[in-house]
């Protein structure tokens, strides 16, 4: 049986091959190209601050709150980096249309 973090390691090979296809896309904001970006920059984080976790306090990251809400936080700037990226490529879509 393959163990969860075996599992989330083999998990970013796919995602990386969807930001490469993306990153080549003239159509892609590159706002919300960031904000895909950003999600590697949260998982960056989310391990060593797991680890620390596990080793410091013999707990799971998400029962360490100042450590997962640390974390979380660059979840939360890719949400906000997807969000105004695709918002901007809809305005200006729809501008265009309306000329």
């Amino acid at each position: 049986m393959i163990s969860k973090e075996t599992l989330f390691a083999l998990s970013l090979f796919p995602y990386l091959g969807f930001l490469w296809f993306l990153s080549r896309s003239p159509q892609m904001p590159r706002l919300a190209l960031y904000g895909f970006y950003g999600t590697l920059v949260f998982v960056a984080i989310t391990i060593p601050a797991g680890i620390y976790a596990q080793l410091h306090y013999g707990e799971s990251l998400a029962n360490i709150d100042w450590l997962h809400g640390g974390a979380e936080v660059f979840l939360t700037l890719s949400n906000i980096l997807l969000v105004l990226g695709f918002g901007q490529a809809v305005r200006q879509l729809k501008i265009k249309n309306e000329n």
